[in-house]
């Protein structure tokens, strides 16, 4: 089975944007494993550390390693990408790059109409970073605005035409790492 690792980059309690990632892991469970790992937990990057890295770095580096492909979650934060995520993919840019030729999709929900376009244009320059070099899906863009008004009152995605087009991003997703082994 297709090993996938989630980086969701809210780190709050009711986060849209976990619940994306947890509807994907329910959804897709039978054609993929999706393993959501705890960012929030990583120190603050610190160059005098890359060496002797803290154990929780080594440890998601390591399952980033061994995945099949990234799921990512963007919140959209001053119209770029939150403090959490960024630190994530500081760490993950420096000695054993793990995010390199990794396949990589991206997406993210707001209550916005936009949902998290102005995030995820970042996010695709910050991937794309000699550090990180990782292969972004290409063409398939998760921009889920108002999705307040797409969820349930338990926070499951409801919306047949958002569900529909994921749907299609995930088997797109799951051909295309096949593709660049």
């Amino acid at each position: 089975m297709v090993k996938i690792v989630a980086l969701v980059g809210s780190n709050r309690k009711e986060s849209y944007n976990k619940k994306l990632v947890l509807f994907i892991q329910e959804r897709y469970k039978n054609e993929v494993h999706i393993e959501i790992l705890p960012i929030g937990d990583l120190p603050m990057y610190n160059q005098d550390d890359e060496l002797a890295l803290p154990s929780v770095v080594e440890e998601i580096k390591k399952k980033i390693s061994e995945s099949d492909g990234v799921l990512i979650a963007t919140p959209e934060y001053n119209h770029s990408i939150s403090g959490v995520l960024k630190n994530a993919l500081d760490w993950f840019s420096r000695v054993n790059r793990s995010m390199m030729n990794k396949p990589v999709m991206i997406v993210g929900a707001s209550m916005g109409e936009l949902g998290t376009v102005r995030a995820q244009g970042h996010l695709r320059q910050i991937l794309n970073a000699p550090g990180l070099s990782a292969l972004v899906l290409p063409g398939n863009e998760v921009f889920i605005g108002n999705i307040h008004e797409k969820i349930n009152t338990e926070g499951v995605l409801i919306h047949k035409p958002t569900i529909n087009f994921i749907d299609k991003v995930m088997m797109n997703f799951i051909e295309w790492m096949d593709r660049v082994k």
